[in-house]
């Protein structure tokens, strides 16, 4: 799970599902005149409203942030967690708007008496977080401003000089040391990749490569990115299936660049074309 993933809709959503939850605790009914020693019943004390209300709101809640949390999209009963969660709290809005409307049922229609209790604070205030949680959830893709991550990536970490090893951060933090200099930086060519004019160095008992990999276009300089949202890597050798897949949140090396696609390079030292390069975020 990747929590810099979450976006600034998502925010909005587990701030309506907070609220929901504060509700939950308040007064389910209203009464004229009712002294104020009187303890009225919460939301938690009826079961359509439990049901329908706050735990629908809040199941759907954590499907629409589970789903966002994730990689790869999970199912369930064979629909995305997304939709299902989405679908959620639309069901959790339109229950609570009808408890507002008639918090007592047909309770009050005994003998054609009009005289019953009314909404209490907490059924309002579910109402609200409900609608919001809704809209939210169906607005966060269809409206930019709710777009931008909830916790912006970080910035990459300053170089190092050529051979250190870099200090925290991420991209090759903690990593192993690398053969001939160290940690690849932005600027220099990663392990296995040739300088011009120079061969390049194998480890004895390992084959030379049948073609070397094609040099960056000249006045390139690698930099550190990271993605928006979740986007593959494919092979260098034009294969249709991804080797990898780029995450919002964390730093990789652009290490080439092949028209409008980048070379990249992984933590794990996997090297792959992105052929979608649109909005991402330069170190």
């Amino acid at each position: 799970m990747n929590i810099r993933s979450l976006t600034r809709g998502d925010g909005v959503v587990i701030g309506a599902a907070v609220l929901l939850l504060i509700a939950s605790f308040l007064d389910n009914y209203s009464y004229n005149g009712v002294p104020s020693n009187i303890d009225l019943p919460s939301l938690w004390s009826s079961a359509p409203v439990l049901l329908s209300v706050i735990l629908a709101g809040i199941i759907g809640a954590a499907l629409v942030v589970l789903s966002r949390l994730q990689p790869q999209p999970r199912k369930v009963a064979g629909l995305d967690l997304g939709p299902f969660g989405v679908a959620f709290t639309v069901f959790a809005a339109w229950s609570a708007l009808g408890n507002v409307i008639d918090p007592a049922g047909s309770a009050n229609n005994l003998g054609g008496s009009a005289d019953g209790p009314g909404a209490g604070t907490g059924l309002i205030l579910a109402l609200v977080a409900t609608v919001v949680m809704a809209a939210a959830a169906i607005a966060t893709p269809l409206v930019p401003a709710l777009q931008p991550k909830l916790v912006p990536a970080p910035k990459p970490a300053a170089p190092q000089p050529y051979g250190a090893q870099p200090q925290g951060g991420y991209g090759y933090p903690g990593a192993a040391q690398q053969p001939y200099g160290g940690q690849p930086q932005p600027g220099q060519p990663h392990p296995g990749q040739p300088q011009p004019g120079q061969q390049q160095a194998q480890p004895f008992g390992q084959p030379q490569p049948a073609q070397q990999q094609p040099q960056s276009a000249a006045g390139f300089s690698q930099f550190w990115f990271a993605v928006p949202m979740p986007r593959p890597l494919f092979s260098e050798d034009g294969s249709p299936s991804p080797i990898a897949e780029l995450v919002p949140g964390t730093w990789y090396l652009a290490v080439e660049q092949r028209g409008a696609q980048l070379v990249a390079q992984t933590q794990d030292g996997r090297r792959g074309v992105l052929q979608d390069t649109s909005g991402i975020q330069r170190g």
